[in-house]
């Protein structure tokens, strides 16, 4: 816990209510100012306003340069926004998790749906391959016959036909390369997603249990007095790293339903039924390859590519869809938040 850094009150969702707080009370007092001038000037002329100027003026002097004051108006300030964002957004750290965990059995039963989808078309396009090729293989036989027979117009005829097929299985040999990486790119994100809503239930699971005992022995009173001290609040530091697992969920999340969006919008774009496919398709899936490393994957993004690439990393047909994750011997992933 002592290597995470919170985020930012002011990058939170309180944080947003408190500069809307902020900034509608400079503008109220601005407008009060300005509507109500003739009141202010006689307020400070009078020695009953002077005073109430002065001891305004004088608290607000302290604030500033008493530490521990600071310290205490700035948590009660983050308290109350705290308090009435909670009153129309779920900020609870608990809850946002028990979200991401519903919307990650989501994710992958559509993933799951993607992944037979395009096992399907792989097989699809494999076939068209090979009958491509037994075609050439037929024309090219055809056309050294018609060159034995002198019958030149057949020969150029046949040699021309095998020609413009193996320009066609060039171009489907690098689309079924594609739907490789795609095949192997949703089957490890589908092992890390499941591991990874199996950790946060884990988690989720023990660190409510631990929380509800932190808030039964937890006083607002308390940690004020911590603040005013300069001693760490447990239940804070225990917050923040609840928060600091959501932002790597909620990042781990999107990458997933990004890539998601992007493998249905490349399958989209193929029609096997006629034998072509949109060259956007493939430029949005290279681009992907090129955008460095995954949050999802880590490492594994270029070893996927590169496995792809390899004759000797052939991904069989005939072998499961799905490959599900090993759950035994795995430690979990976030208990080093807590450490």
């Amino acid at each position: 816990m002592s290597d995470i850094t919170p985020k930012s009150f002011w990058k939170k969702p309180e944080g947003v209510t408190g500069a809307i707080f902020i900034l509608s009370a400079v503008l109220g007092i601005a407008f009060f100012t300005a509507t109500s001038l003739n009141l202010v000037l006689a307020l400070f002329s009078t020695t009953v306003g002077m005073a109430i100027t002065l001891a305004l003026l004088g608290s607000v002097i302290f604030l500033a340069l008493d530490g521990k004051s600071r310290a205490l108006f700035s948590y009660m300030f983050k308290s109350a926004m705290r308090w009435i964002t909670g009153l129309f957004i779920k900020i609870d750290p608990i809850s946002i998790l028990k979200g991401y965990v519903e919307e990650l059995k989501s994710n992958l039963k559509s993933m799951r749906k993607q992944i037979y989808k395009l096992r399907g078309q792989k097989h699809k396009l494999k076939e068209m391959i090979i009958n491509n090729q037994k075609e050439i293989d037929d024309n090219l036989s055809q056309a050294n016959q018609a060159k034995n027979n002198n019958q030149e117009a057949q020969m150029i005829l046949r040699s021309r036909k095998a020609g413009r097929l193996q320009q066609s299985n060039l171009r489907l040999d690098e689309l079924y390369k594609k739907m490789e990486i795609l095949d192997r790119v949703l089957n490890k994100m589908y092992q890390n997603s499941a591991i990874l809503a199996e950790d946060i239930e884990d988690q989720v699971t023990v660190k409510e249990t631990e929380r509800k005992a932190l808030l039964a022995g937890h006083s607002a009173m308390k940690s004020a007095m911590n603040v005013i001290k300069g001693d760490s609040d447990k239940k804070a530091m225990f917050d923040a790293a609840l928060e600091a697992i959501a932002d790597d969920v909620s990042n781990k999340v999107g990458e997933m339903e990004q890539f998601m969006s992007l493998s249905e919008n490349f399958m989209q774009s193929i029609d096997l039924q006629n034998g072509v496919f949109e060259e956007e398709g493939l430029k949005m899936l290279e681009k992907w390859e090129q955008e460095g490393i995954s949050i999802l994957l880590g490492s594994d993004k270029q070893k996927i590519i590169d496995q792809t690439n390899s004759e000797n990393e052939v991904l069989e047909l005939d072998a499961p869809p799905i490959r599900e994750p090993e759950k035994l011997g795995r430690s979990n992933q976030y208990d080093i938040f807590f450490e």
